[in-house]
């Protein structure tokens, strides 16, 4: 059934325990990254968000690249706890969402529209925020758990060669999901009165 709006975003948790399981099928995953690239909005209609979908022996092999860069830089008494939070929360879930921008896109705005030059990399900034907040709710509504990490620039170089990806695309974030394998701990709110303000 269905879920309200509000129960959905409610619900959206960064989850660090996941299954290599789905509710949904592979096809229906997918239309839900065509969906958030289609209809998710951007700053004069840019459009310069790029989605990579990796599902099997992809995402295993993404996140093989994670590790195999960590082992290199993070300190041997420390990598045992490194390796296990990639074992456990991100290599064990189905799949793994790749959230790029892509460069040549942003510039050809500037040159368009050069009064707002310096604004374009914010906005898509902006962009690729708003698309990966479209997605982890879509996955949430699914029935996925996901959260969302950040081993860029580190992984950059060999996952574009892995996937032969355009040298344009720069990797924003990185979205691994799968079937919650537990429940999350209790989320933590500032008060929301400090933190909107309302004049009527």
């Amino acid at each position: 059934m269905e879920k309200r709006c509000e129960e959905i975003f409610e619900r959206r948790r960064s989850y660090y325990g996941l299954m290599g399981q789905s509710p949904v099928t592979d096809a229906q995953i997918e239309e839900m990254v065509r969906f958030a690239i289609k209809n998710t909005p951007s700053a004069f209609n840019s459009q310069t968000t790029r989605l990579v979908l990796l599902l099997h022996e992809h995402h295993a092999a993404f996140w093989k690249i994670v590790k195999r860069t960590l082992r290199a830089i993070v300190a041997e008494d420390a990598f045992a706890r490194t390796e296990e939070k990639i074992k456990r929360s991100f290599a064990a879930g189905y799949g793994t969402v790749l959230f790029y921008e892509d460069t040549a896109a942003v510039r050809a705005l500037q040159q368009r529209f050069p009064q707002y030059a310096g604004n374009f990399p914010v906005w898509s900034e902006h962009t690729s925020a708003m698309h990966q907040l479209t997605l982890w709710t879509l996955l949430e509504n699914a029935g996925f758990g996901a959260s969302l990490q950040h081993y860029n620039p580190l992984i950059d170089k060999e996952v574009r060669a892995e996937w032969h990806l355009p040298q344009e695309w720069r990797l924003i974030a990185q979205m691994p999901f799968g079937l919650p394998a537990e429940t999350p701990a209790p989320k933590t709110f500032e008060p929301v009165e400090a933190r909107m303000r309302v004049f009527r």
